[in-house]
């Protein structure tokens, strides 16, 4: 067996209903479509959601509470590996989004502890997490939150 000689079950591919191609089709005339009424014109047909005029359900139930995720803060964050891999001693947010390393700052960088750090490094950054912090340190690094 050979991958230019597989093929689908027989009867598991069913063709397209092609629809308006005449009456001999079976599908002429009005289309699969009906006679009258609002399914059966362009662009017909009602919006996600509506319920026929009656109080949809999104307005029945109730809305309570309050979501901080559009105030929330977030942050870019890169590993300690990644930081040991770069060749600069004083790593900043801006060089790695220079570098490419990093996308989008967003409200600040985080390095976050996984991976080892082999060298001293010294980084700059918003937020560290306290197994960056020891790893960086731990191999004679200095860590500064800006």
């Amino acid at each position: 067996m050979k991958l230019n000689n597989l093929k689908p079950a027989p009867g598991s591919k069913k063709g397209r209903r092609r629809v308006g191609r005449g009456q001999a089709s079976g599908w002429g005339k009005t289309s699969a479509r009906g006679h009258d009424g609002q399914n059966s014109r362009s662009g017909g047909g009602v919006r996600i959601g509506f319920e026929g005029g009656q109080l949809p359900i999104y307005r029945r139930l109730p809305k309570r509470g309050f979501s901080n995720h559009p105030f929330a803060t977030r942050y870019a964050i890169i590993n300690v590996a990644q930081l040991n891999e770069m060749e600069e001693n004083l790593i900043t947010p801006e060089l790695l989004v220079e570098k490419g390393i990093v996308k989008k700052l967003q409200d600040g960088l985080k390095v976050l502890g996984e991976g080892e750090v082999t060298r001293a490094i010294e980084v700059k950054a918003h937020k560290f997490s306290a197994s960056a912090v020891e790893k960086i340190e731990k191999a004679g690094g200095k860590v500064e939150v800006i």
